[in-house]
């Protein structure tokens, strides 16, 4: 619980694991082995058992994979982690490959010549072998489906987590399991199918109203589960992690079975089966299709429903957000009184989840705390580690990006600030993130817009002076749930249209590598826009997050007249909306931050 500043990984340790895969790989008859970053049931934030990338190179992203050839190993990384890789792998033994930019399957064909590629089809899904199919076969390399290959060189991998679920109460939910089970039930049947594999481990929370600690940081349940036609859900999970409370909460419609009964009953169910090919492992359909059960392809049915949040999971998230608002002022005024060079990213971290804990009701952080000094905020997923904790120096800037698991919802907050007098370029850089964020906070759209669609007004001040960043502007956001939910998202290649009650991140960002990163974040919620002109149906954002910007950064020459109104607004609805929960000292500091311009 909460944050380790400990390296659980080194880059001295890459060359001997990368020779022993090697060699299995040889015994195997492979000439290349996949091992990615995700675990069987697809989860960005994965347990310590099946931490096998990090184990493998010492990359410690949330994203990416590695492609084990004879002569080269790469690692995959998206745009976040360009600068992280190369601090955390050995760059002799392993070559990192810009990612989406370079596709696996073309760099394969780059790199080999003939011969197989073996992966794990339980963590590999359907969509992404067909698309390395498509390109090496032709090419004449082959890929075939194996034991997992890490796990037979990893001598001490982590048993297998077992963390103690427990009930999630209908209250918060805004709907009870039962109902939801119901619903989504009597969407198979009008689809002509008789069940639902669900393999993602919050589907699988929100649909039976529960919660557990399988996974840091976030409160899910790993298992897998069969939804009937009749609504009865099958669900496969070590019995060790339901209590006698929660069994009772889940029913007699909610039938609990061990792991090793998944496989048999996949193998005995009616078809045809909906199967998400885009979550699911490829194993789940390969098993199915091998006992010739029809395999209806089709999303998870629980994906679209859970990201439309009730009244009252919004309700809860715009309370958990008031609490943690209060708390990040608290630590935004112990910050002001820090003297420079005395404090260091660690001391920040820690006693910014030190003013979390004394809310009494954190139930943990929603991620570890990303804490950038100087040059290390230029890493967008940088975490601080006993290794490289750095001091909090003057005429720096500070980036902080954190969140907190309460039961009444989940928070994720970025804040950059000033540590004495930046340059003017830092401020000037700063302004245009902020004109990014309020661009998407006043925004207007027609409803059947998608984040695609959005995201270039984040970018656009970023655009006219020549910059850019490398990460989407959103993503979503569960209630006490993943602090990143798909499907909905504000990015580049998010098709999936905006609905009410989606919550996403807002936060556009700059980094400059060696010198600097800025990164602003509020969660914002889709809601239904009040009618004007000739009352088109459109949608709007109502905002979260409640804390102030740090105006010591803001070039005011630069916003125009309606920026500087929402930022004034903004700022009105802070101190009005935290004042009330902070006193002393803290109300004093509170009310100059939010101050108009």
């Amino acid at each position: 619980m909460f944050q380790s500043f400990d390296s659980h990984a080194t880059p001295e340790q890459g060359p001997p694991r990368l020779a022993a895969l090697r060699d299995v790989m040889t015994h195997e008859g492979l000439a290349g082995f996949i091992v990615p970053r995700a675990d069987a049931h697809q989860g960005e934030y994965v347990a310590a058992r099946d931490e096998r990338l990090q184990w493998l190179t010492g990359f410690t992203g949330s994203a990416g994979f590695a492609v084990v050839l004879p002569g080269i190993a790469g690692v995959f990384i998206d745009g976040r982690y360009r600068v992280q890789v190369k601090a955390q792998v050995d760059l002799d033994c392993f070559t990192p490959v810009p990612w989406p930019e370079i596709k696996a399957g073309d760099w394969i064909r780059q790199h080999l010549d003939a011969g197989e590629v073996g992966f794990d089809p339980w963590l590999q899904t359907a969509d992404e072998i067909a698309t390395l199919r498509a390109v090496l076969e032709p090419a004449g390399i082959g890929l075939r489906p194996t034991r997992n290959l890490v796990d037979a060189i990893w001598p001490d991998q982590p048993p297998a987590p077992c963390g103690l679920a427990f009930a999630h109460p209908d209250a918060l939910a805004g709907e009870s399991s039962a109902d939801k089970r119901a619903r989504l039930a009597e969407g198979l049947r009008n689809a002509g199918q008789r069940a639902a594999v669900i393999t993602l481990p919050d589907s699988i929370c929100w649909l039976l109203n529960i919660r557990g600690a399988d996974v840091p940081k976030n409160p899910v349940l790993q298992g897998f589960a069969i939804l009937h036609d009749d609504a009865r859900v099958t669900l496969f999970t070590d019995p060790a992690k339901l209590d006698e409370a929660t069994c009772a909460h889940l029913g007699p419609q909610v039938t609990l079975r061990p792991p090793a009964a998944f496989v048999p009953a996949l193998r005995t169910l009616t078809g045809p089966v909906r199967v998400d090919r885009g979550t699911a492992p490829l194993a789940v359909s390969d098993e199915m299709a091998e006992a010739g059960i029809d395999v209806a392809w089709g999303d998870d049915p629980c994906r679209l429903p859970k990201a439309r949040k009730t009244a009252a999971e919004i309700a809860g998230m715009r309370e958990a957000h008031l609490r943690d608002g209060a708390a990040m002022v608290e630590f935004l005024c112990w910050l002001d009184r820090q003297t420079p060079d005395t404090l260091t990213e660690i001391d920040v971290v820690t006693a910014l989840e030190g003013f979390r804990r004394a809310t009494n009701a954190l139930h943990d952080i929603s991620f570890d705390t990303i804490c950038g000094a100087g040059p290390n905020g230029a890493i967008m997923h940088y975490r601080v580690t006993r290794d490289t904790n750095r001091a909090v120096r003057n005429n720096e800037l500070l980036l902080v990006d954190s969140g907190a698991q309460y039961r009444d919802g989940t928070t994720d907050i970025t804040r950059t600030v000033a540590v004495g007098n930046p340059r003017d370029e830092a401020r000037a850089c700063y302004t245009r993130v902020l004109q990014g964020m309020i661009a998407i906070s006043r925004v207007r759209f027609p409803k059947g817009l998608a984040g695609r669609d959005l995201d270039p007004l984040a970018r656009y001040p970023l655009w006219v002076a020549g910059f850019d960043f490398d990460h989407g502007t959103g993503h979503g956001v569960g209630a006490f749930l993943s602090v990143h939910e798909g499907p909905q998202r504000l990015s580049r290649v998010s098709e999936v249209p905006l609905e009410p009650g989606m919550i996403l991140s807002n936060e556009p960002g700059y980094y400059r590598e060696g010198a600097f990163g800025i990164r602003l974040e509020n969660l914002i919620v889709v809601q239904v826009a009040e009618g004007l002109g000739d009352n088109r149906a459109q949608y709007s954002f109502e905002t979260l997050t409640f804390v102030p910007l740090d105006r010591r950064l803001i070039v005011t020459a630069m916003l125009s007249p309606y920026e500087a109104a929402w930022l004034d607004a903004y700022h009105a609805q802070v101190l009005a909306q935290i004042a009330p929960r902070v006193s002393g000292d803290v109300l004093d500091w509170l009310k100059a931050a939010c101050a108009p311009l």
